[in-house]
C-alpha cells in the first residue's frame, strides 16, 4: 500500500503540465520535497514492585539497543492505582535514555520488542504478580518527547502494528512542558528535569554530527 500511494504521489507531480501556469504552484512543489528525519534519542521507562526485575529489563535493552547513557533517580510511582491489579502495590519507575541515536520511525519496532520483553519475564515465573515488569519507550526530538502506546485517544495518532504516538511533553522557553493529557508523573519537576538533561546530550550529539548506531 504504502509503495503504490508512493508511486501516484510521483505520477501526479510529472503529470502537472508546464503549460498550465498555477501562481506559486512551483513554490509549493518545491517546499513539498522530502528530507530524511533528523535521528533521535531513545528513552524507556521501567517500573516494577522488584528491583532485579528492573535490573533484568535494562539488561535485555542494552543488548538491543547499546548501552544507556544517562538514568534518571529512581522515584515511587504513585501517581495512578491503574497497574496495581497486575503489577502489585509500591512501584518504582526510573527513566533509561540510550547513548545510539535510533531512526524517527523506530517507536512501533521498539513498543513490540518491549511488549515481548514483558511476557518473556512473565514466562519465567520468577515474581508472582502477572505483570512484574512494564517498559514505555519514547523519543526524545530538540522540540517534543513522544511516547509509544497500544490505546487509541483524541490526541493520538496511528503509527503502524498497533501501535500509535502520544506527544507526551512539548519543549517551550526552555524546558519540557505538558500538555492537559499528560501523564501525572511526566509533570513532575524530577521527569522533567532528567528529560531536559537528556535533551541537552541529544542536542550535543546531533552537533557531533552523530547519526544512528554507535
Amino acid at each position: 500500500m504504502a509503495q503504490r500511494l508512493a508511486e501516484a504521489a510521483e505520477v501526479a507531480l510529472t503529470n502537472v503540465s508546464p503549460e498550465i501556469a498555477i501562481p506559486g504552484l512551483a513554490a509549493r512543489i518545491v517546499m513539498a520535497d522530502l528530507h530524511p528525519p533528523v535521528p533521535v534519542l531513545l528513552v524507556v521507562a521501567a517500573f516494577s514492585r522488584h528491583a532485579a526485575a528492573l535490573d533484568w529489563g535494562r539488561t535485555r535493552l542494552e543488548e538491543t539497543y547499546g548501552p544507556v547513557a544517562l538514568t534518571s533517580p529512581p522515584y515511587d510511582f504513585h501517581h495512578t492505582a491503574y497497574y496495581e491489579r497486575e503489577m502489585g502495590p509500591g512501584l518504582h519507575k526510573c527513566l533509561f535514555a540510550f547513548r545510539d541515536l535510533v531512526e524517527a520511525d523506530c517507536l512501533p519496532a521498539v513498543k513490540l520488542h518491549t511488549n515481548a520483553l514483558e511476557a518473556q519475564l512473565t514466562t519465567t515465573a520468577n515474581y508472582p504478580e502477572p505483570r512484574p515488569l512494564n517498559l514505555d519507550p519514547g523519543v526524545l526530538s530538540l522540540g517534543k518527547f513522544l511516547l509509544a502506546t497500544t490505546k487509541d485517544q483524541a490526541h493520538r495518532i496511528y503509527l503502524r502494528d498497533g501501535i500509535f504516538a502520544e506527544v507526551t511533553l512539548r519543549f517551550e522557553a526552555g524546558s519540557f512542558e505538558p500538555w492537559p493529557w499528560t501523564y501525572a508523573d511526566y509533570r513532575e519537576p524530577l521527569v522533567r528535569d532528567f528529560l531536559k538533561e537528556a535533551r541537552n546530550y541529544y542536542r550535543e550529539r546531533l552537533r557531533q554530527g552523530d547519526r544512528c548506531g554507535p
